[in-house]
């Protein structure tokens, strides 16, 4: 894709717009308060920096955007990306600071700042504004969604079991790939979700992980069955069908998941599962985990632990809650959203079952059912700088809506009483400021590991 041409169509006017003394704009990136979580797990802009920003761009690229941008109707500023490519050798000149990555912060904290390096580009820094927003609150937005999820089910674990650091990174699986709208925002999305989880069916973030994070394996999965491999067997051989999935892939040690309600799930876990494979199963010396994938997501599943419980039996750990033989387990994969975790887990608890007895799969509810206004993201310009170097704060403060209100001058993030802080750069002093360059002038400065990103997002520091 052409970088020139990874915008909106209004930001092609903007070089004309600002005040004829400008040598520098700043802009910054936050989740406004009063979205659907109070805090922020910060994660996705070094994918952008390494798949997008590094790209230069070249005559070819200014020929094919001009050509294009004109025939739109608008105003194309030729001469500006003419001397991205002669002065600047086809990098953007920008400066991007950031928190680290992983990092959690309160909603309205400054995630990330960009200003641009040479005077002739004043406009250059909100004219990425399309593409860099969106490399950050897609991403962010999923790995906040997944980092809420891991602490419902924290919160669960710690009440009901005496694992609960063992048994929580594989409780929220990633069931998403089918419903993303393509395969980049699989991967994009499918690894967020990796950084508070380590289950997943998206190939795809295994693969960003890889990529932009330097993580070999981020992420597992066990062998599955789904509903064409069992109904093509019939339903009078629906037992076959499930013998054959204990055949091929059951053992000691090893988990195999069987979707069951292609019929009659409750038929099949009492009567196939609970009378002609049970001892098949407890044979085996590994673990069943029974997927009921239909009905009521927030009583079906409570009800398959019971009467996995009452077939296979249970036993009682130190904290006085029930744990299904190791033989078996349960996943619930339909209409998992983290109100349903919270409900099934609940429920459980009521009954006196642990947490770990059920896993979860999370599809739409993880990586499509969000948008930039989950959390309220946006980018504005916060500073002008005067050719004579000198800064003003600006800011949008709207009376319609004072809630869009932004941020004057140039930011910096503190740490204070262990809070963080967004506070104007020039008042800065001698406090440490968490947000740092990590690209400029087409230079990657920082290069986080996924391994320091989890270690970072599980400390929720």
């Amino acid at each position: 894709m052409n970088l020139i041409l990874n915008s909106d169509s209004y930001k092609y006017s903007h070089f004309a717009q600002y005040p004829p003394e400008t040598a520098a704009i700043s802009a910054y990136i936050e989740a406004r308060p009063g979205g659907a979580h109070d805090h922020v797990l910060f994660f996705g802009l070094q994918m952008f920096l390494k798949d997008y920003l590094a790209r230069k761009i070249t005559m070819a690229d200014v020929d094919e955007a001009e050509a294009m941008i004109t025939a739109h109707g608008l105003p194309f500023h030729r001469e500006g990306f003419e001397k991205i490519v002669t002065r600047h050798d086809g990098h953007f000149p920008l400066l991007i600071e950031a928190l680290p990555e992983g990092m959690v912060a309160p909603t309205g904290t400054p995630l990330v700042q960009v200003r641009n390096t040479d005077p002739d580009f004043f406009w250059l820094p909100t004219f990425i504004e399309t593409a860099l927003l969106r490399a950050v609150w897609y991403p962010s937005t999923v790995a906040t969604v997944s980092h809420g999820a891991r602490q419902i089910i924290s919160a669960s674990l710690e009440r009901t079991c005496d694992a609960p650091a063992e048994v929580l990174p594989f409780r929220l699986h990633d069931f998403g790939a089918r419903g993303a709208t393509s395969l980049e925002q699989a991967g994009i999305g499918g690894v967020a979700h990796l950084v508070s989880f380590m289950g997943t069916d998206t190939v795809s973030a295994l693969v960003y992980a890889r990529r932009f994070y330097h993580e070999q394996m981020a992420g597992f999965s066990i062998p599955a069955a789904e509903h064409s491999t069992m109904t093509s067997w019939g339903e009078d051989r629906e037992t076959e069908a499930y013998r054959n999935m204990l055949t091929q892939f059951a053992g000691p040690g090893k988990l195999v998941a069987v979707v069951s309600d292609s019929y009659d799930l409750y038929r099949a876990v009492k009567n196939i599962w609970g009378e002609e494979l049970k001892a098949e199963v407890e044979a085996s010396g590994g673990t069943l985990v029974v997927r009921p994938d239909s009905g009521d997501a927030t009583r079906v599943p409570v009800d398959t632990v019971q009467m996995l419980g009452e077939i296979f039996g249970f036993s009682v750990n130190a904290k006085g809650y029930k744990v299904l033989n190791p033989a078996v387990r349960v996943i619930q994969g339909d209409g998992v959203t983290p109100e349903t975790i919270r409900i099934i887990l609940g429920r459980l608890e009521d009954k006196g079952w642990s947490a770990e007895n059920i896993a979860f799969g999370m599809g739409a509810g993880l990586l499509q059912k969000v948008n930039r206004d989950t959390l309220r993201f946006a980018m504005k310009a916060n500073a002008r700088q005067d050719d004579d170097g000198q800064w003003h704060g600006i800011n949008k403060n709207p009376k319609t809506d004072p809630g869009k209100a932004s941020k004057r001058y140039r930011q910096a993030v503190v740490r204070e009483d262990g809070t963080l802080l967004a506070v104007p750069l020039k008042d800065l002093g001698d406090r440490t400021n968490l947000m740092q360059p990590v690209w400029q002038d087409g230079e990657l400065l920082v290069d986080w590991t996924f391994a320091q990103i989890r270690e970072r997002a599980a400390s929720g520091e």
